[in-house]
């Protein structure tokens, strides 16, 4: 069932709709790799019961339609970005940006207008890009959606307060800038971002590693929740087994994270509080 309303919900975690080859106490380890770092991230467990095993422990927010409203700073200089590193207009006419990765949205772009997708395209077109978002951002009137400061703000005032990380498909140079932009970049301790994965899953699985990592322990998916306002954001919540809460204040309709069930669907974060959540 989905949570909708203030009051406190009981505490759940959902493992996917599909049969558990592994039992209720099996651990199913998810091993994550990091592409561009070479290396393995330490591996992550998630219980195959549905029951929450202790504390919330890391909170994961998306950025793009989840924290902010950039005003369309990010699409406006993703477009302008490929004109001015290869010369093709309009790149991001048919393009679909809610819930994906920059990285994939790069290769998309490029197999629309006919660019090869090589490091060094892929270096020269970021480049456009970071210089291009300050500009949009300087002029545009975006800022925090409701509610997002003061859940930030009660989520580090409670007793055992939740390391706070970011689960986005942005690079983290331009999710550094969109958020320090409204001043929001330094609540956050870690991150998962666009190039740890083009896969959004991958990606939340990244987040998570690194969470365990800052916090010198090993995180059980029910430990984490994650806040997003797709679809995919929902989905690469559930992949790690954390909790999720799904906000409309972007890329989604309150129906269609509803028929996501995550473990809240809210219209905006002023209807959900850190003890919601997190418990206590």
């Amino acid at each position: 069932m989905v949570h909708q309303i203030l009051p406190t919900p009981r505490f759940r975690w959902e493992t996917p709709r599909q049969a558990n080859p592994y039992g209720k106490d099996r651990i199913v380890t998810i091993q994550i790799m990091a592409d561009t770092l070479g290396r393995t991230h330490p591996t992550i467990q998630a219980k195959a019961d549905n029951a929450a095993t202790g504390p919330v422990r890391l909170v994961l927010f998306d950025i793009d339609g989840t924290l902010v409203s950039t005003g369309g700073a990010g699409m406006k200089s993703f477009g302008e970005a490929f004109e001015a590193a290869f010369g093709v207009a309009k790149a991001t006419e048919k393009i679909k940006f809610a819930g994906r990765t920059d990285y994939s949205l790069f290769r998309e772009m490029c197999r629309h207008g006919g660019v090869d997708c090589t490091p060094e395209n892929r270096e020269s077109f970021f480049s456009h890009y970071l210089r291009l978002v300050d500009s949009h951002l300087d002029a545009s009137k975006g800022g925090p959606f409701p509610g997002v400061v003061r859940m930030l703000d009660e989520l580090a005032a409670l007793t055992d307060a939740p390391a706070l990380g970011l689960l986005t498909g942005n690079i983290r140079e331009g999710a550094r800038r969109k958020l320090g932009a409204y001043g929001l970049w330094d609540r956050f301790a870690l991150g998962g971002f666009s190039e740890d994965s083009e896969d959004r899953n991958l990606i939340a699985a990244a987040a998570a590693a690194k969470g365990g990592e800052h916090l010198e322990c090993q995180l059980d998916g029910p430990e984490i929740v994650v806040v997003g306002d797709t679809p995919n954001d929902i989905a690469c919540g559930k992949h790690i087994g954390a909790h999720t809460v799904g906000v409309a204040t972007g890329g989604a309709t309150l129906e269609a994270l509803r028929a996501c069930e995550p473990d809240w669907a809210v219209p905006d974060l002023t209807h959900l509080s850190a003890t919601d959540i997190c418990g206590g």
